[in-house]
C-alpha cells in the first residue's frame, strides 16, 4: 500500500451482464423509448423494433458509436469487437473496420432514461450522451468503502451500511464523538498496515473512519481521516476534528469529510488527513516507545 506512482495498463475486459439490481433489464429502456418515438406501432413503415437494432447480439448492451458491422450486416458494439477474436459473433465472419453509419444516424433520434432511473434518477438523455451522464449520475451506486482486502459489491448507502456490518464486521458507533485507540506492536518494523474499518451513525447520516501507517517519501507516518457515506456535495455539509495527545502534549486537525465516490488510496496520496509522523505518534502512545498505542479522539458536527 505504499504510495507511489506506478504503470497503468488499460486491459479491455468483456462488458459486464450483471449489478446489484440497479438497471433496468437489458434493451427493456430503448424499446420504450423507440415506442414513444413511434417505431413498431402499425402504420411505421419498420420490419422490427428500433431496441432491438440497437442491442448489441453479443452484450445486450446498447450500442453506442462506433457500431460495427460484419460482411454479413451483423453489428456489433465496439467494446465487444475489442475482446473477441475478430469474428463475427452471429456468422463467424471475419470482421474488419465497417461501421453501420445507418444505424449510428438512427440512435441520434432517441431519448433514453438513464439506467438509474429505479434509484430516482429522473433525466432523459440523447442516445450519445446517455453513457456520460451515468458515469457520473448521483444516483449511481456507490463502491464499498472497505479497504483492508479487495472488495467489488457496490450499492445504495443502506445496502452497504448492512454489507459493512454483515460481511465485514466492521465496528459501528452511534454518536457524533468517539475516542479509539490504536495498537501496533514493533512499529517500526511495519511499512505499511491499516487497521480495521470504523463506521459511525450521525445525524442520520454514515462516517468511515480510517487510520494507517505508510511512508511519504522515506518518512513514515500515520494517517487518520474520515470518509462520508454519499456524494460530495452533501460532504460538505459537514467538518470534523481529530485529536491525539500524550505526555502532557496535543496535537489537533479539522477537516471536512471525502465522500467515498473518492476511493480511498486517492483520499491518501493527496494527504487529505490527519498526518502524524511515527515518531511523534511514538512519543504520544508513552512507554519506552516500542509499542504504538496511540488514542486518537474526535467529533463530527454539521455546518448550519
Amino acid at each position: 500500500m505504499a504510495p507511489g506512482g506506478g504503470v497503468c495498463e488499460k486491459h479491455v475486459e468483456p462488458p459486464a451482464l450483471v449489478s446489484h439490481g440497479t438497471a433496468a433489464p437489458k434493451g427493456s429502456h430503448l424499446k420504450k423509448a423507440a415506442a414513444a418515438k413511434g417505431f413498431g406501432k402499425p402504420g411505421v413503415p419498420l420490419a422490427c423494433n428500433i431496441g432491438d437494432l440497437l442491442e448489441c447480439p453479443q452484450c445486450s448492451n446498447m450500442m453506442c458509436p462506433p457500431i460495427f458491422q460484419c460482411p454479413d450486416g451483423h453489428t456489433l458494439c465496439s467494446e465487444c469487437k475489442a475482446w473477441i477474436q475478430n469474428a463475427c459473433p452471429i456468422c463467424g465472419s471475419e470482421l474488419g473496420n465497417i461501421r453501420c453509419l445507418a444505424l449510428e444516424k438512427v440512435a441520434e433520434l432517441l431519448e433514453l432514461p438513464c439506467r438509474y432511473q429505479g434509484m430516482g434518477c429522473p433525466d432523459l438523455c440523447s442516445y450519445f450522451s446517455k453513457l456520460r451522464h451515468e458515469k457520473s449520475c448521483r444516483f449511481r451506486p456507490f463502491s464499498c468503502p472497505y479497504v483492508v482486502s479487495e472488495c467489488s459489491a457496490t450499492g445504495d448507502i443502506p445496502f452497504l451500511v448492512k454489507h459493512l456490518k454483515e460481511v465485514h464486521r466492521v465496528d459501528m458507533h452511534d454518536g457524533c464523538s468517539f475516542n479509539h485507540r490504536y495498537i501496533k506492536s514493533n512499529p517500526e518494523e511495519v511499512e505499511n498496515a491499516t487497521w480495521m474499518l470504523t463506521v459511525f451513525n450521525c445525524w442520520g447520516r454514515h462516517f468511515c473512519l480510517h487510520f494507517e501507517a505508510f511512508k511519504i517519501g522515506i518518512a513514515p507516518v500515520c494517517m487518520a481521516f474520515l470518509r462520508y457515506m454519499g456524494d460530495d456535495h452533501d460532504a460538505r455539509k459537514f467538518c470534523y476534528i481529530l485529536e491525539v495527545g500524550g505526555n502532557d502534549r496535543k496535537l489537533l486537525w479539522q477537516g471536512i469529510p471525502r465522500s467515498i465516490r473518492d476511493c480511498h488510496r486517492k483520499v491518501r496520496d493527496g494527504q487529505d488527513g490527519f498526518i502524524i509522523p511515527r515518531s511523534l505518534a511514538l512519543f504520544f502512545s508513552g512507554g519506552d516507545g516500542k509499542e504504538l498505542k496511540l488514542r486518537v479522539a474526535g467529533r463530527i458536527w454539521k455546518e448550519s
